[in-house]
């Protein structure tokens, strides 16, 4: 039990210190995670409607998801260094400009999967992200170059 309980305390310490770090980040993540969730959910039901579920191609989108948070986490790393005096010359969150990315993405394939559904999906709202996802990549693209 004394073992348990050090272990709890552990792990709600550095959640603790994670959340004071990553604070900014709080909201944009957990949006990250619910689309990643809403992506899923429609590309298992994209799959079962068009009769090609399986199992293993499940465990890989779930693998791609793992994978998106660990592209955050290096992010947060170099927004980290970029803290404690390792010289960087950008200027914005770079773990913020990826989340916001990684949701651009999850939105545009839910859209894809609703479509393959036989869902309608307005032009304009595709259309709208595609814009948004080139405005994400070109902010990230002019701050590296201005510096």
């Amino acid at each position: 039990m004394k073992n348990e309980n050090s272990v709890i305390a552990i792990l709600a310490a550095a959640g603790g210190a994670l959340c004071s770090y990553g604070a900014k980040l709080v909201v944009p993540l957990a949006v990250l995670l619910l689309v990643m969730v809403a992506d899923y959910v429609s590309g298992m039901a994209k799959a079962w409607s068009t009769g090609t579920l399986c199992s293993r191609i499940g465990l890989r989108g779930i693998l791609k998801k793992l994978g998106y948070l660990v592209l955050v986490g290096v992010a947060g790393v170099v927004d980290w260094l970029a803290q404690t005096g390792v010289e960087v010359t950008f200027q914005f969150l770079a773990a913020a400009i990826v989340i916001v990315w990684l949701i651009i993405n999850e939105l545009l394939s839910i859209l894809e999967n609703v479509a393959a559904i036989g869902g309608p999906v307005p032009a304009f709202l595709q259309k709208l992200l595609g814009r948004l996802k080139n405005a994400v990549e070109k902010k990230a693209e002019d701050e590296n170059a201005d510096h």
